[in-house]
């Protein structure tokens, strides 16, 4: 009799049992579906990508044997104008650098030659090549502001040793403005679209311009390259170039990737400090976009300076 209640009691638990885990099994299977799925779907935004990373061009290469100690020195980028923390009370912001080391600057016979990249907030570049008087930025918004400047090379490959590269952050106070006019240097480059309009201008890549909430003593990333019309023999291979602060790529012995995203494409990721060049654009639109991540693929948050994206024209 005792051993008929046992057995009877034994089947009820094991019932029991069955009853309260079949839900929770189901449920770790939808959960495990759904991610399945949500993995697929990430998958499925990005198509494959088309473009292969190739060997620097040889004519820059030649380029680079010619040109002797300029591509082994250190250049040091001096700035004079703006100070930092300086808060001006003008629209008008002179500008005013110098460039020591085994570098010569300005244009040479072709309209080439060393040049510093110069970046208000985080719009594109205006490529500057003479420096004696400086030049001026105008009609620039009241806030804060920021510049980024680097010394780069004839193709605009940036150089990448530490004093190549510097930042200013400066106030525009009661600057009187045009906020219906862009941001400009004087030299036909437009540095910031107008406030009071987000599209982008028409033949320029520059959109309203803020500083945002960056820290330049955290990690960031300054995008450099492709930038403008890519035409012909210059529209085959295009060189991806940037610069990167308070931080090291894994490649490199740091913590750090940068990862590229061409035309929604899949996204690629770069372990070294160094410019790549791409094989294989579009005739057409083509965007590009940078972000810096942690080690682990994380987004590395410094304001919205650490994922930019750009647009460039490609005709073949």
């Amino acid at each position: 009799m005792k051993f008929t209640k046992l057995f009877i009691l034994l089947i009820a638990l094991t019932v029991f049992i069955g009853c309260e885990t079949k839900p929770a099994t189901t449920a770790n299977t939808n959960e495990a579906n759904m991610n399945a799925n949500a993995n697929t779907n990430a998958e499925a935004q990005y198509t494959a990508q088309p473009l292969n990373v190739v060997d620097r061009p040889i004519k820059i290469q030649a380029l680079m044997t010619e040109r002797g100690e300029q591509e082994t020195s250190e250049p040091e980028l001096l700035v004079e104008m703006p100070k930092d923390g300086a808060t001006i009370n003008s629209s008008n912001v002179d500008i005013k650098v110098k460039v020591n080391g085994e570098v010569k600057m300005g244009k040479d016979a072709e309209g080439k030659g060393n040049h510093v990249h110069v970046i208000l907030d985080n719009q594109p570049y205006a490529a500057h090549y003479m420096w004696n008087d400086g030049f001026e930025l105008r009609n620039v918004t009241d806030g804060e502001h920021t510049l980024r400047m680097f010394v780069s090379r004839p193709w605009h490959e940036s150089y990448k040793n530490e004093k190549a590269f510097k930042t200013v952050k400066f106030t525009v106070e009661d600057g009187k403005a045009d906020e219906a006019k862009p941001t400009t240097d004087g030299n036909g480059n437009t540095m910031a679209d107008a406030k009071s309009d987000n599209k982008k201008m028409e033949g320029a890549d520059a959109e309203a311009s803020t500083a945002g909430k960056v820290d330049f003593s955290k990690p960031f990333i300054t995008y450099s390259r492709p930038k403008g019309e890519y035409k012909g023999e210059d529209a085959e291979v295009i060189m991806l170039d940037f610069w990167l602060s308070n931080a090291k790529l894994v490649g490199d012995g740091g913590d750090y990737k940068v990862q590229y995203v061409i035309n929604d494409t899949q996204p690629q990721t770069l372990e070294k400090w160094q410019p790549i060049w791409l094989k294989g654009w579009k005739t057409g639109k083509n965007t590009i976009k940078l972000t810096l991540l942690d080690k682990e693929g994380n987004f590395v948050d410094n304001s919205d300076y650490n994922s930019t994206t750009r647009e460039i024209t490609v005709t073949k």
